[in-house]
């Protein structure tokens, strides 16, 4: 009996430690609960000093993980092996998270800072009444150049990259709803564009670009510009507002012909364990004075249209970031374009890329 009794006792110890052992791994990665938020988003986007704000006023420990890409976050919620009780993905990954049911609805009687957000940024075609997404940053995508390189040259247009004098001076990010996009609106087509022949012509101007490039590159891009290894980038508005940070001799410039108005969102994932803690952490970060200090920590634009009173004068009137309303016509966000047609933009760049070597 004696016998017995250890071995159930061994047994229950064994048992008691497995999932001691499981519940702190699942703690570490991601497998949330009522006492914990966890957090997926983009790399270096979130002013850590909030996320200690956050857990001191809740009581809430905060798990925040990071993810490279939209296509990357998606598939990993998919999957569904990692819960995660937030995520900040772009507006055309979340039309495809809808499609697909990894989202949540929100209440919005729980984010009652909602109410600070510029209505320009709400209720768009993305997320009609904002039912799964919360707005978090806005931006652009556009030029950043080095005037003092180019001899005093100034860049206004998508256009002016084809300039021969601009051998070797182009770096432009590795992505193709981005890259695609410039040479189509080069060409006065939408970034939306599905026509095969405008994309086409837009692979063929690309290819008439080559010269003037010098890499394809991810975010080495910014360390690269700010060390003037070449004069001229395609970059996110953020990343620009960062590179000319580093490097005062570096401007930016939305091209006059148009490009992309980019939306990162706030969600909640299906598999979300924690969906009372995950509104008050959207509910957090619009509060207009949160919102503020992650403008200026981040480097991107806020939608909160109460937090620009708190950010400093030569940010908000600065219309490279915040765009006059007629310049601000002509930007486009990324419409979702279907599997076979986003398939048919990347086989276009990879055809660019090959082209080039």
């Amino acid at each position: 009996m004696k016998k017995i009794l250890s071995l159930f006792l061994l047994v229950w110890l064994v048992a008691f430690s497995l999932l001691y052992v499981t519940k702190t791994i699942e703690s570490s990665e991601g497998y949330g609960g009522d006492n914990t938020v966890t957090i997926y988003n983009w790399g270096d986007y979130i002013d850590p000093a909030l996320i200690k704000k956050f857990e001191k006023e809740t009581g809430l420990k905060v798990i925040y993980q990071t993810f490279d890409s939209n296509e990357a976050m998606m598939t990993k919620i998919a999957q569904g092996g990692t819960t995660f009780d937030v995520a900040v993905p772009s507006e055309y990954a979340i039309s495809k998270m809808k499609e697909e049911g990894l989202l949540l609805p929100i209440d919005h009687a729980k984010i009652p800072n909602l109410r600070y957000i510029d209505e320009r940024f709400l209720n768009l075609s993305f997320d009609p009444g904002n039912q799964y997404s919360i707005p978090y940053f806005w931006g652009t995508v556009g030029i950043v150049y080095n005037r003092a390189l180019l001899g005093g040259k100034e860049i206004t247009s998508w256009n002016d990259l084809w300039d021969p004098a601009f051998k070797n001076e182009i770096l432009l990010v590795d992505g193709a709803r981005e890259i695609i996009g410039m040479a189509l609106n080069s060409l006065h087509y939408s970034l939306n564009d599905t026509n095969k022949t405008h994309l086409q012509q837009a692979k063929q101007k690309l290819d008439a670009l080559t010269p003037n490039v010098k890499a394809i590159v991810g975010d080495e891009i910014k360390m690269l510009l700010a060390n003037e290894e070449a004069a001229i980038g395609i970059v996110w508005s953020g990343d620009a507002a960062e590179i000319m940070w580093e490097n005062e001799r570096l401007d930016y410039v939305i091209p006059k012909e148009g490009t992309n108005l980019w939306f990162d969102n706030m969600v909640i994932p299906k598999t979300a364990k924690n969906i009372e803690g995950a509104h008050q952490f959207i509910n957090f970060m619009l509060d207009p004075k949160n919102a503020a200090q992650n403008a200026e920590y981040v480097g991107y634009s806020t939608p909160n249209k109460k937090a620009l009173e708190y950010l400093p004068k030569e940010i908000v009137e600065d219309e490279r970031f915040y765009p006059s309303e007629q310049l601000a016509n002509k930007l486009e966000v990324y419409e979702n374009l279907g599997k076979s047609m986003l398939a048919y933009y990347n086989e276009l760049f990879l055809q660019f890329k090959m082209h080039r070597k």
